[in-house]
């Protein structure tokens, strides 16, 4: 489910509608109309999305097996060593 992002439309506002608010919601539900607290109308606004930086979204080698996943280190030309997972230990590409 998204979080969607509201915030006031008028200047008669309240510290909730102030400075926005969020509602996780299903992509189903329709639209807050209005503030819950004072009972503004607001808008729904385009938020910033999430991106994930650097290596925060790699598996680490001990969660890999986990996740049902396998993992190859290459260690020659060709040959690749099992480091996680189920498989054979060793592939080679003669």
């Amino acid at each position: 489910m998204p979080i969607y992002e509201y915030a006031a439309s008028t200047d008669q506002t309240c510290t909730t509608c102030r400075g926005g608010f969020e509602r996780l919601q299903k992509l189903s539900d329709a639209p807050v109309s209005a503030c819950p607290d004072c009972g503004a109308p607001v808008r729904r606004v385009i938020g910033v999305p999430q991106v994930v930086a650097g290596q925060a979204h790699v598996l680490r080698e001990s969660h890999v097996a986990k996740h049902g996943f396998t993992q190859y280190r290459r260690v020659g030309k060709g040959l690749y060593e099992k480091t996680a997972g189920k498989g054979p230990d060793m592939i080679s590409g003669d």
